[in-house]
């Protein structure tokens, strides 16, 4: 089968609140040689609409009434929850890491998140809807690069002060012996180590779990340059 009868049995619904980026939009999938069956203003009338159209693909703005906030994203997760065979690509000016994830985490393939400004050809677009459409993931280079750099640096909130009580409290030292060592109050170290829970986002289900997973995360990047110099990443290293 040519990309010229592939993409034409594809069929497209666009949900954009602006009419004219809508319409240009709409426009480019038809020139790429896909067919849009239906252009809406939000994404509560797409989804109205869906199962009576039965489209392969659904393309979604991210910020739409009535918030302007996520109700894109809310509608793609939610389609794929409802629709798991539907294709959905979150086509937006904003590059939002947590909203990738949050795309990619509703399960399974056919999803895809693109940048509107960084599709730069009809040939890019022919391939990405493709490869949606026949169950893959499409993620903007960009959106990919800041989701391995949030990966593998969940550290990068912290203070220098708190990333060396928490070297300390990777070697297994109580809050005592890592004051004794900082030259600080134990109630600084106590503060310091609430501050690590909270930037790291760890439940407070008891201090001793959340002491294991802050410790998890920083073994997980105790080898990136800006850890490897430390005497505390030197010191765990020869514990390890």
């Amino acid at each position: 089968m040519s990309v010229a009868e592939q993409t034409d049995r594809v069929r497209i619904v666009l949900a954009d609140d602006s009419l004219l980026l809508r319409e240009g939009v709409a426009r480019l999938f038809t020139e790429a040689g896909f067919s849009v069956a239906a252009t809406y203003g939000d994404a509560d009338a797409l989804i109205a609409e869906i199962d009576s159209i039965q489209p392969d693909l659904a393309v979604l703005d991210i910020r739409m009434p009535p918030t302007f906030r996520d109700e894109g994203l809310r509608a793609a997760v939610q389609l794929k929850t409802t629709h798991p065979g539907l294709g959905v690509l979150l086509l937006s000016q904003y590059a939002e890491v947590d909203y990738a994830a949050e795309l990619m985490a509703a399960g399974g393939g056919g999803v895809g998140y693109l940048l509107k400004d960084r599709v730069s050809s009809l040939t890019e677009l022919q391939d990405a809807v493709t490869r949606i459409v026949g169950g893959g993931t499409v993620i903007d280079e960009q959106i990919v690069r800041d989701l391995l750099t949030r990966r593998h640096d969940p550290l990068s909130d912290l203070s220098p002060r708190e990333l060396e009580v928490l070297s300390l409290m990777a070697e297994g030292k109580t809050n005592q012996a890592i004051a004794a060592e900082l030259h600080l109050a134990i109630g600084s170290v106590e503060k310091h180590s609430t501050a690590i829970f909270l930037k790291l986002k760890l439940e407070d289900t008891g201090s001793a779990h959340r002491r294991i997973l802050a410790v998890l995360a920083w073994l997980n990047v105790d080898d990136s340059p800006r850890h490897r110099s430390t005497p505390q990443a030197r010191r765990l290293r020869r514990l390890r």
